[in-house]
């Protein structure tokens, strides 16, 4: 009789934290979620309770993966490993000792370093040292400056950190440490190279950067592999062997079975995310994309270039929980598609900001176009368009720096599943979309990253066989409507940043 061995993915997200199990051909057996708070103490500020309370982020992760475990009926047992991944940037700082948080989680929308990190990049010196080593430009998005943040304002918070009494991590650290107890202390690759600390070429924490921050070393996580067992956790019943670490986008590029260079995925999530995998070639762009890892399998680094859209899916959760204009998000692409167009309107939902290839923190969110003819369904459908938009111009930016013109676009997240948007994003891009059979894809790549850690599989050729597409869409609008329609973005997106 063969044992049938199960994989566990943790998948801690902006407004959800899940689990997911997984059988060794990458079926999902059950899946379930809890919500994840997030607190807006000033205009620009978000932020996260990481330990106690009601939409916390470990209680939401204890409690989504112990109903997955009851739904898929799964002993603890048999699961051969758990893999994690995570909202990246998201920074915490705690206690070594009592494990207690110092502050609320800084999330990585959050913008209250906005004028430091201005300030910082106003230095020519520092903004090259940073850009060249770290593979990122200098903005609030990422963790050192939030790192710097809680160091500044909470008492005594410098001192202790340099007598070595406090930890950093991001939530994929944090969700270890407590899996183990505080035993562990640690981060992958794909995790450190959005902290600005870290070099991307030496794969280590670097010490001009952190002499440049002002954070002690001593604070940092060892970094270890994507895939390897790194720990274990018996909280669930049984000795589980953590093995599998990435943060969501490039977890999600590795579900999606991007494992060479040229294949790209893009995300539709909180934010939305457009990765392209380059191998063992780190990425240079022109166009203010980012290089950073990509998960890896062992020492040898593993590179992708990305661009990274603060509000994508966020923006549907503002047509609902504050303009009231839908009850819930799946009806978005019906009442999108009742009407023929959008009217002239354009939506940019620029919140916090615009991220690649502006990054422009000043930006706000703006309406375009309203007439005595704007209705609701206009305006929800040019809420959906916006997503697409800004997908266009980070894969505008992608095609610019490689040369190379895209063929098409692998998608998931939650919004993936809203064939208006993925139809309408086909036709701005003029390529098709394809959207696998499983669009939790995130999930997926954290698990697959634990299941060749512990020889559930052999390679990624294992795994490449499991990938199988749902639909794809083509694209149907011609050249000319969609570069006038494009048009009318870019005009709408000069508005915002005014």
């Amino acid at each position: 009789m063969t044992l049938v061995r199960y994989l566990l993915a943790l998948d801690e997200g902006t407004t959800s934290a899940r689990a997911a199990v997984y059988d060794s051909e990458g079926r999902r057996i059950a899946m379930e979620s809890a919500p994840i708070d997030c607190r807006y103490p000033h205009p620009g500020w978000v932020e996260q309770d990481a330990l106690t309370g009601a939409g916390a982020i470990w209680p939401a992760q204890l409690d989504a993966t112990r109903r997955t475990l009851a739904a898929a009926n799964v002993d603890p047992k048999d699961i051969a490993a758990l893999g994690i991944t995570n909202q990246r940037e998201t920074t915490l700082v705690w206690d070594r000792v009592s494990g207690e948080p110092i502050a609320p989680a800084i999330v990585w929308q959050c913008r209250r370093t906005a004028d430091y990190c201005a300030g910082l990049a106003s230095s020519s010196s520092s903004r090259s040292t940073i850009e060249e080593k770290t593979g990122l430009v200098i903005d609030a998005y990422f963790s050192a400056s939030k790192i710097r943040w809680i160091l500044d304002h909470v008492p005594e918070a410098q001192n202790r950190a340099r007598a070595g009494d406090l930890v950093f991590g991001n939530v994929d650290t944090w969700l270890i440490w407590k899996l183990t107890g505080g035993k562990v202390h640690v981060t992958d690759p794909s995790n450190a190279s959005r902290t600005m600390l870290y070099n991307i070429e030496t794969g280590d924490w670097d010490n001009e950067l952190l002499a440049i921050f002002d954070v002690p070393r001593a604070m940092l996580p060892t970094v270890v592999p994507s895939s390897a067992v790194c720990g274990t956790t018996t909280i669930f019943g049984s000795e589980i062997p953590i093995a599998g670490i990435a943060g969501d986008q490039q977890s999600a590029l590795f579900g999606q079975a991007c494992f060479s260079p040229g294949l790209s995925k893009n995300t539709y999530g909180t934010g939305c995310f457009a990765l392209m995998h380059t191998g063992g070639t780190r990425p240079v762009s022109r166009n203010r994309l980012l290089a950073t890892r990509a998960c890896s399998l062992d020492e040898k680094p593993q590179f992708a270039v990305e661009g990274a859209v603060f509000i994508a899916g966020a923006a549907v959760q503002w047509l609902r929980d504050k303009m009231g204009l839908i009850t819930n998000a799946a009806e978005s692409e019906a009442i999108a598609a009742s009407v023929p167009d959008t009217g002239g309107v354009y939506v940019v939902p620029a919140f916090v900001g615009l991220g690649a290839p502006h990054w422009d923190s000043s930006a706000r969110g703006t309406i375009t176009g309203i007439t005595a003819s704007t209705d609701r369904a206009r305006i929800v459908r040019a809420t959906l368009e916006g997503i697409a938009y800004q997908t266009r111009e980070l894969t505008d930016a992608m095609q610019a720096d490689s040369g190379t013109k895209l063929q098409e676009l692998r998608v998931d997240g939650g919004a993936s599943a809203n064939a208006f948007l993925m139809q309408f994003q086909a036709d701005i891009l003029g390529c098709r979309i394809v959207r696998p059979a499983d669009i939790e894809t995130t999930a997926l790549g954290a698990a697959y990253l634990a299941g060749l850690a512990t020889g559930v599989y052999k390679n990624t050729d294992d795994l490449a066989q499991f990938w199988r597409s749902e639909r794809v869409f083509e694209p149907k609008m011609n050249a000319d409507q969609r570069e006038s329609l494009f048009a009318g973005w870019k005009s709408a997106i000069a508005r915002a940043r005014a």
